[in-house]
């Protein structure tokens, strides 16, 4: 295990500021693997409306708590995730 100074360690919101995903919402089909494997629990179903393809895409519903591990692009099985930090 590698330990971080604090004083390197960036604080939470300003990790969060860094992080941008882009899910490519007309492929995605709606499996909810990204769901189930994002450790900040911000990304859900909108189960607003449907996309191309018919399925409820999956969205990030806050931005600020996204830590930008990008665990949700990694199991994607069409790769329709982008996490840039």
């Amino acid at each position: 295990m590698v330990s971080i100074p604090e004083s390197t360690a960036a604080p939470a919101k300003e990790r969060s500021s860094l992080a941008e995903v882009i899910f490519d919402e007309d492929m995605c089909k709606g499996c909810e693997l990204c769901i189930t494997v994002c450790p900040t629990m911000v990304l859900k179903l909108d189960t607003s409306r449907v996309n191309a393809r018919g399925y409820n895409p999956a969205i990030v519903y806050n931005l600020m708590l996204c830590s930008g591990c990008g665990a949700c692009a990694k199991i994607c099985p069409d790769s329709v995730i982008t996490v840039r930090r």
